[in-house]
């Protein structure tokens, strides 16, 4: 029976509507299914992304494309990551420093916020560098007042000069020491990176630069600067017997000497009283290798200025380091390489830094055993299990990765062989990495310099930090990540310490030779004990330097 027989019996008639309701309802079954496939297959392949695309990205942090998924209403919240708050300024060649902006997206977003304050002089700052910078005509009228023996009258703009000393991390705290010195009495600050620095930094100013010109005129004077130099401010008040007031017209430049090893003159930079007079020196030439920070909060005339930049007191160098320290492209390119190859895909990431000043009186056995009782005490990493030779499979199984930041690659080939030849006891998976081991600290040598950087800022995107006692290394690590580390304190004999890596209190730096306050101010106050401000107190690894605390957590 064909169709039109069909249609004609009135079969066809009845039959058709059942037809089509039928074809629509598995159309429409069809198309849900269709659309169930396509979500789930979306959803997997946000998970795999998840997994896999982890080349950089930290705990609770994105690379910037995922960013911007994640903040599909608008760019602001973005900027403002990128920005660190409004920490970093814009209009910058972001190709030029990749970091500047990126970096925010391979460490936990900061809990810590610049003030308002510090931000609004930071771009006042900013301003002033732009006018005042190096080749700007403000600049070449400066160094003109160089070639006198005096000066008359004021200048529109002032400089501190920065000049290197000791390490790295021994530089970059006294830099940004400097610069807060800067932005406190309105000077410009320019840096001597010379040839085992250069590159290894970006510029931290928009428009501008920090670096000090090659033709500047007293360059040659930077070797002599050492405690007595004839041009330093200590001898000028030791030739004068103490009394500043003496001298009838400022030079039209002085050395500023506050390395380790400087005098009782050159201690007396930090009396409120010699603040007036060296505001009209149109030049100070600086060399330091310490964070003397702390002792510009016991100076009266700095104090209400500190207190509306740093709310908190103890994240001025957590704000500083971020705000000025940038990783140069090549250094980031050291960084990311090595992030995205051991620790992009770690649950947890743990830094151990471990510096040895003297191996002979601090043995590589007697060091590893400090190392392993500290992590046994905070219980940073599981003990191994000593009775099975394969873990039991876990599915809350854990990935740590430790990177190990040291001169030398024993503690590394300890630890590393500690968790290969046994399991953790909870299951756990341990990476032990060491970027580089270097034997010797090299000074004067580029490549050894951008290495540790690197290695610094590795060490900053962990989620946990050990440090070694009275290592600058690990301070600029503990600033730039935020971090309140366990300071390892690195025993000088044959026997680990019963407090082998005691949580510290503060993630500021400690100030190892700070003056005797009451040789500065001339009472018998010390400065040990917060008596003088809350927020000034002894350092937990140098029984005679002093750091800054937040008050209100001691």
């Amino acid at each position: 029976m064909d169709i039109f027989q069909m249609e004609r019996s009135g079969y066809g008639s009845k039959r058709f509507p059942k037809l089509v309701v039928s074809f629509l309802v598995a159309f429409c079954l069809l198309y849900m299914a269709s659309m169930v496939y396509r979500s789930s297959t979306f959803v997997l392949i946000g998970e795999v992304a998840k997994d896999n695309g982890a080349g950089g990205v930290a705990e609770n942090a994105t690379t910037p494309s995922e960013s911007e998924d994640k903040h599909p209403s608008g760019t602001e919240s973005m900027v403002v990551d990128k920005l660190l708050g409004g920490l970093l300024a814009t209009g910058f060649d972001e190709e030029s420093c990749i970091s500047r902006y990126q970096a925010t997206s391979y460490r936990k977003t900061s809990p810590h916020k610049p003030s308002a304050y510090l931000v609004s002089k930071l771009r006042k700052y900013e301003d002033l560098h732009k006018r005042c910078g190096p080749n700007t005509e403000s600049y070449k009228r400066a160094l003109k007042k160089l070639s006198s023996s005096h000066i008359n009258g004021t200048t529109d703009c002032n400089y501190i000069v920065w000049t290197p000393s000791n390490g790295l991390g021994n530089r970059i705290i006294s830099m940004a020491s400097s610069f807060l010195y800067a932005v406190l009495t309105n000077r410009v600050l320019l840096v001597d990176h010379g040839t085992d620095m250069a590159g290894i930094f970006c510029e931290p100013f928009p428009n501008t630069s920090w670096l000090l010109p090659k033709d500047f005129p007293l360059t040659n004077q930077f070797y002599s600067l050492q405690p007595g130099n004839a041009h330093s401010y200590g001898h000028l008040l030791k030739i004068n017997n103490m009394n500043i007031s003496a001298v009838s017209q400022p030079p039209s430049f002085l050395h500023i000497y506050l390395a380790y090893n400087y005098d009782k003159h050159d201690k007396l930079f930090f009396q409120d009283q010699n603040q007036g007079f060296l505001r009209k020196v149109p030049w100070l030439i600086l060399k330091s290798d310490q964070y003397f920070v702390p002792y510009f909060f016991l100076i009266p005339s700095f104090q209400q200025e500190l207190g509306k930049l740093f709310p908190d007191k103890e994240t001025v160098f957590h704000h500083l380091v971020r705000y000025l320290f940038h990783p140069s492209n090549q250094a980031w390119g050291l960084i990311t390489r090595f992030y995205r190859a051991y620790l992009a895909s770690a649950d947890q990431k743990i830094g151990l830094q471990v510096r040895v000043f003297d191996r002979k009186a601090s043995p590589v056995n007697v060091v590893l055993e400090q190392i392993l009782g500290c992590i046994k005490k905070e219980k940073l990493l599981p003990q191994v299990d000593e009775q099975k030779p394969i873990a039991s499979p876990s599915k809350n199984q854990t990935l740590r990765a430790i990177t190990i930041a040291s001169l030398y690659p024993e503690y590394y080939e300890r630890i590393k062989s500690m968790y290969w030849m046994k399991p953790a006891v909870n299951g756990d998976v341990i990476g032990v990495y060491q970027p580089s081991h270097e034997e010797v600290q090299h000074f004067g040598n580029n490549l050894h310099n951008m290495k540790a950087w690197a290695e610094i800022s590795i060490l900053s995107l962990s989620d946990v930090l050990v440090t070694s006692s009275w290592s600058t290394f690990g301070y600029v690590a503990q600033g730039l990540g935020g971090l309140k580390p366990w300071i390892l304190y690195v025993p000088a004999g044959n026997h680990p310490t019963d407090q082998p890596c005691p949580r510290g209190m503060s993630m500021e730096p400690c100030f190892h030779f700070p003056p005797d306050y009451y040789r500065i101010s001339n009472t018998r106050q010390r400065l040990d004990s917060g008596s003088l401000v809350p927020h000034v107190r002894q350092c937990e690894d140098a029984s005679k330097g002093i750091k800054l605390f937040n008050a209100k957590q001691l």
